[in-house]
């Protein structure tokens, strides 16, 4: 016998019960089990554990639930935890947007300290058209400490916006018959909207009509109160930056995921208890049905002789957050399992507004593509 076939003989294959085991993370009533993985994602001792890329691919997949502009759904299904959470790490910090980075203060009457009103102008998401966004503008290279601020600022990497707006009375109305401000005065709420984009050089071929001007994604974002007499004079400097530079360069409100939860019903559950435990779940994720006749004279089923009556059937544990308020009830004590699947990712993404949420996936993945090839190289130049 060859060789290689020899050391194929050691290998233990592992069953489908044992295999589908493995992916199931125990939740009992006062513990969760099986919550660690191997020392290495994927290898177990005495088993056949090599990559290949067949059967992965026939082992992964993606699945949308729901996909719109600014919020998106899905599953990732199949892959190790690392890799997930990769993913979640690269939304949160390392996909590039455009945020206010500088404020230059002409005046500020306002209660305002220029400090707070700065910071409170650099957390706005702005959007603008995305080929000039993605691929137009530059990243912007600080000057050094004690240098020309407006140093480096070129077309090509500095965005300029202006916020211009004075507080003063609206003729005409009576302030002992109104007393809302909104009414009373103009501008006695300065709003996102307020604030004016100023293109420079090959800007306007990008952020002018018919393309999307650079503008905030939400308009009536709050800056200021101000009552007559009070303005607000300031330009700003808008540049790209990452999340892990501060969290105003993040593309995401919220990005994260959570393991599918999984049960399942063990011993027939019926009548009034099936409407009991029907109600110690969200809505939607247990069902009630009829026992069948089919069902009914099955031996060894546990619905013998309940032809017709109520019982629990499990219908969508995705909408399952997973209280374990079943089992502290003892009618339902060995009749359910609990647990989560270990290698079914359930991502929730929210965008700010800068991107797609389905495109920072995608930006997501491209990103951690140019991870590993760089991983790939450095590694190749230290065995060399």
């Amino acid at each position: 016998m060859p060789r290689h076939e020899q050391t194929m003989a050691f290998f233990v294959k592992p069953s489908a019960a044992e295999l589908e085991r493995r992916k199931i993370v125990g939740i009992n009533k006062e513990t969760v089990t099986d919550v660690t993985s191997t020392d290495f994602p994927g290898h177990y001792p005495g088993e056949d554990n090599s990559w290949d890329l067949e059967a992965f691919s026939q082992g992964f997949n993606v699945k949308f639930h729901n996909n719109s502009q600014f919020d998106a759904s899905f599953s990732l299904i199949g892959l190790d935890a690392s890799i997930a959470n990769a993913f979640r790490r690269i939304l949160i910090a390392e996909i590039p947007t455009l945020a206010i980075e500088n404020v230059f203060i002409e005046n500020n009457t306002s209660v305002i300290q220029d400090e707070v009103l700065s910071h409170r102008l650099g957390l706005i998401p702005f959007k603008g058209d995305k080929e000039g966004l993605l691929h137009f503008l530059k990243w912007f290279k600080k000057p050094p400490p004690g240098a020309d601020p407006y140093a480096n600022c070129f077309d090509f990497n500095t965005v300029q916006l202006e916020l211009s707006v004075e507080c003063t009375k609206k003729e005409g109305v009576d302030p002992n018959k109104e007393d809302d401000p909104a009414k009373l005065y103009n501008h006695a709420n300065v709003y996102a909207k307020d604030i004016v984009f100023t293109p420079m050089g090959q800007q306007e071929e990008y952020f002018t009509p018919p393309r999307q001007p650079i503008a905030p994604v939400n308009p009536d974002i709050l800056i200021a109160k101000m009552r007559p007499g009070q303005e607000i004079r300031l330009s700003m400097h808008m540049h790209k930056g990452v999340g892990s530079d501060h969290s105003k360069f993040s593309p995401v409100a919220t990005a994260s995921y959570r393991l599918l939860p999984t049960i399942e019903i063990i011993k027939p559950i019926l009548g009034a208890d099936a409407e009991n435990f029907q109600q110690c779940f969200p809505k939607g994720v247990i069902g009630i049905e009829r026992v069948t006749a089919e069902e009914a004279a099955r031996e060894g089923s546990g619905y013998e002789g309940h032809k017709g009556e109520k019982k629990a059937v499990v219908v969508d544990t995705m909408r399952d957050t997973v209280s374990r308020e079943c089992l502290r009830h003892k009618e339902f004590e060995g009749k359910v399992r609990l647990g989560r699947r270990r290698d079914h990712f359930i991502f929730s993404i929210e965008s700010t507004g800068q991107w797609d949420s389905d495109e920072l996936f995608l930006e997501a993945v491209k990103t951690l593509k140019v991870k590993c090839n760089k991983l790939e190289k450095q590694v190749v130049n230290m065995v060399r």
